[in-house]
């Protein structure tokens, strides 16, 4: 603002800042504020002060187009996941489920770096690539004229520590104003500190500030959740305000072990199960709409488990014994026979095993084999029925369990006799989602019972 042209604010008289009007014994009645005149200056200052505190200045080559996998930090067997981008070298022996994840992973960042709203949650071991998402929407939002903070966890502790010093240039209170009111926080490597009771305290207050007003955060850490505190979990698993982004690299030689000894695989049980024992029943007098809704189930498949194909979800639905369970189990040894580490599991094993776990009573928070399901590269969950007759917090862990395998497209093969429209609403949305989901419906009665017969030729292939 200027007075008559001489620069001068008409307002605060070029002092810069103006008092309140407010009566005498108001809390605001004789301090000073700033002027508006004064926005474009605060602005540019604080955003200085965080780019500053950030040290964003020696990150400025970690943006989206140059993310990598950090292959220095994994092991040789852990070398399947390779750079997504167009400059970035292609690894032909990566699993193309886990390849297909990291890349979901970076658009998901991507995505948000556009429009930062609520929280974002990168999840991930050493090298997997998440503090370089990180950075990268840090860049990204610079570039587009935001202040950002970006930090790791220790650091902020570090700096909050030495803001209580006599010699320290910035009061503590301000600079836990910076943290908490960044217009775009990231924090780093969480888990990482040294959890002291004041640490968490601090951590808390920070993490509860920013939850409440739902904040723009960013949030990258290697542990597990639930060896996080638990005020700042419940915080982080809020799902109207946070999205998780799991950045997962396997260790391919103790998940031999893990996989062969989870004893709710259920594979072994349907090991003559394969594709040339499957019988078309052509000989059975079935009518023709029924022999070329098998056929077609039979096809589609084969077809599923090329590598092209193998995303998303199968449902296969039909009566018990018609078929399903069969081609849903020579899925997986096909699976299995093509590299991919894939679970067979029957759908009462696994409630039963999440009955048993997670309980309401129950202390446990996180199950390895539960997680190992969640993550599986292959999953084939046979027999599924989520109906009201179980409890509430069954069918809720189900679906947990699915979503995240449902957006990560994650390659998942359902047989059920449920009709569609009995279906938990949460699951019938995601079967019927025609971009990730084909629903093949088996209208065959149930196998009379006779031997399984080999298949002299390979099936044919429709145009």
């Amino acid at each position: 603002m200027s007075d008559n042209g001489k620069g001068v604010c008409p307002i605060c008289g070029g002092l810069g800042v103006v008092s309140a009007d407010v009566p005498v014994g108001h809390p605001d009645f004789g301090k000073a504020f700033p002027c508006i005149c004064q926005a474009d200056k605060l602005k540019t200052r604080k955003a200085a002060q965080l780019r500053a505190l950030s040290n964003l200045d020696a990150y400025g080559d970690k943006t989206f187009y140059t993310f990598e996998i950090d292959y220095s930090l994994l092991d040789p067997d852990e070398l399947h996941l390779c750079q997504i981008f167009p400059n970035a070298s292609d690894a032909q022996n990566l699993g193309e489920p886990y390849r297909r994840q990291i890349k979901i992973a970076a658009e998901l960042a991507f995505q948000y770096a556009q429009e930062p709203v609520g929280w974002l949650l990168l999840q991930g071991g050493y090298g997997t690539g998440k503090t370089h998402l990180a950075l990268a929407i840090a860049n990204y939002r610079l570039d587009q004229g935001d202040a950002v903070l970006f930090i790791t966890v220790p650091d902020l502790l570090d700096h909050l520590r030495a803001a209580f010093g006599p010699s320290s240039e910035i009061a503590y209170d301000e600079r836990f104003e910076q943290l908490r009111n960044a217009p775009l926080l990231i924090l780093d490597d969480l888990g990482a500190e040294s959890q002291t009771p004041w640490a968490l305290e601090k951590l808390y207050q920070l993490f509860g500030y920013r939850h409440a007003r739902r904040l723009p955060t960013v949030i990258t850490t290697n542990q597990e959740l639930n060896n996080l505190d638990a005020r700042i979990r419940s915080r982080l698993t809020d799902r109207s305000l946070t999205r998780q982004i799991l950045l997962h690299v396997p260790d391919r030689r103790s998940a031999v072990t893990t996989w062969q000894d989870l004893d709710l695989s259920d594979l072994g049980r349907y090991r003559d199960m394969r594709f040339d024992t499957f019988s078309l029943r052509e000989d059975e007098g079935l009518t023709i709409s029924d022999l070329k809704r098998l056929e077609w189930a039979f096809q589609t498949a084969r077809l599923y488990v090329e590598r092209d194909n193998l995303r998303g979800w199968l449902v296969l639905t039909g009566e018990p014994g018609s078929g399903k369970t069969h081609l849903a189990a020579a899925i997986a040894h096909e699976c299995k026979q093509h590299g991919y580490r894939t679970l067979f599991v029957t759908a009462s094993d696994l409630i039963d095993h999440i009955k048993v776990k997670f309980s309401p009573g129950s202390m446990v928070a996180y199950d390895k084999r539960a997680e190992e399901i969640r993550r599986a590269e292959v999953l084939i969950l046979d027999n599924l029925t989520i109906d009201r007759s179980l409890p509430v917090w069954v069918r809720d862990k189900l679906f947990d369990l699915l979503l995240y395998r449902f957006d990560y497209d994650l390659p998942t093969v359902i047989t059920t006799f449920q009709p569609l429209d009995e279906m938990d609403v949460r699951l019938r949305s995601r079967v019927k989602n025609e971009a990730h989901s084909k629903v093949i419906g088996i209208t065959a009665p149930a196998y009379p019972g006779k031997p399984l017969k080999r298949r002299a030729a390979p099936p044919r292939r429709h145009a």
